[in-house]
């Protein structure tokens, strides 16, 4: 057998160092991606208004259900866009508006921001069972 040429021991480890990146980032890439858009379902479902607290009084809550969808997309009365899990914090947003939660045990998502009567905390709990027939995605 003849022995390889220096040109060809170098292509070699040349193909060999190529083949060795791509298989190390397939591998590391996954693992260390932050966030992703699409979620794994894993706080998606339907969630309706607990209660909102306002100065430290808890009030009854009107607001509309949120829908978090697997495809990592959402839905708030008329409100569609994006969110996606960092952490502890679910951040909802669009072209122009984000929106972030606390995730808390419980399936509950908690929005605090600054309202015209101060810090307002509102709460979301996830629906466990839907009345009638209708189905939770």
């Amino acid at each position: 057998m003849p022995h390889p040429t220096g040109a060809k021991v170098v292509a070699l480890s040349k193909l060999s160092f190529r083949v060795f990146l791509i298989l190390t980032a397939a591998v590391v890439l996954p693992v260390a991606a932050p966030g992703c858009r699409a979620q794994s379902g894993g706080i998606a479902g339907k969630y309706e208004c607990a209660h909102v607290k306002v100065h430290g009084k808890v009030k009854a809550c009107s607001s509309a259900q949120l829908t978090l969808k697997n495809d990592g997309r959402f839905e708030l009365r008329g409100w569609e866009g994006e969110y996606v899990v960092s952490g502890q914090y679910v951040e909802l947003s669009d072209k122009s508006v984000k929106s972030k939660a606390k995730l808390e045990p419980g399936y509950k998502l908690v929005f605090r921001y600054h309202g015209k009567d101060g810090i307002v905390e509102v709460t979301y709990e996830r629906r466990l069972s839907a009345p009638g027939d209708e189905a939770l995605s």
